[in-house]
């Protein structure tokens, strides 16, 4: 290589570090806020396939009692109409029961 373009190339690298160098830094409100930290996870929801919770099945049949939306577009009119959930049974996560037990380290 010749000594000519080593110098060309220090002199723009050199350059290139002192124009980084002269220009101001950002102000802290020009700077993005910092990413906050994503919340824990919740407990899991006894959510069945058909999209609702638990509490709209019934007890002993486990039918869905909810109320599903049947757009309009999809039947010719205007407005949407309203009719009972189709989903046949809970298929979902069944939640654990919750039970009492006494101390241990009870008065003797």
């Amino acid at each position: 290589m010749d000594p000519v373009s080593l110098v060309v190339g220090a002199a723009i690298a050199l350059g290139g570090v002192m124009i980084g160098r002269l220009i101001p830094r950002r102000s802290p409100a020009q700077q993005r806020p910092p990413v906050a930290v994503p919340a824990a996870p919740r407990t899991p929801q006894p959510i069945c396939g058909c999209g609702h919770h638990l509490v709209f099945h019934d007890q002993e049949s486990k039918l869905c009692q909810a109320q599903v939306v049947i757009p309009g577009r999809w039947v010719g009119q205007s407005g949407g109409t309203y009719r009972q959930c189709m989903c046949q049974g809970y298929r979902g996560p069944v939640p654990v029961d919750e039970y009492y037990a006494p101390d241990i380290l009870g008065d003797s």
